[in-house]
């Protein structure tokens, strides 16, 4: 396996286990872009960000990559209508800036070509 490869497998695996232990450290930040469409919202914070913990944990895993690296993608698609609302609805949140929140979109993008890279041994 290429030395970048694995650098590149490390650096998506610390992004997912932060981001996901940032829903527990600061669940109401995530509970803000949850759709009101969706039940739950907490609920919902803890299991994805849970997911997002494995994920990054399982892509470490060599046997279990190729799973994690798909259920990340799911994982990225699920989430995308989180990011769409957050967009939509932004006058009043203050989240981030208008244009992080335009950035985001495509940057999902970007994560799941990468996680489907990654997959690859």
């Amino acid at each position: 396996m290429p030395q970048y490869r694995k650098i590149s497998r490390y650096v998506l695996a610390g992004l997912f286990t932060f981001a996901g232990i940032v829903h527990f450290l600061s669940p109401e930040m995530f509970v803000r872009i949850v759709p009101p469409y969706l039940p739950a919202p907490l609920l919902l914070v803890y299991v994805s960000g849970m997911a997002e913990i494995a994920g990054g944990l399982g892509l470490l895993v060599p046997t279990t990559r190729r799973m994690t690296s798909w259920g990340l993608i799911l994982l990225l698609v699920a989430v995308f209508p989180a990011n769409v609302y957050m967009l939509q609805s932004y006058e009043g949140r203050g989240l981030l800036p208008v244009w992080a929140l335009w950035l985001r979109l495509p940057l999902q993008v970007v994560l799941v070509a990468w996680a489907w890279w990654i997959r690859k041994e």
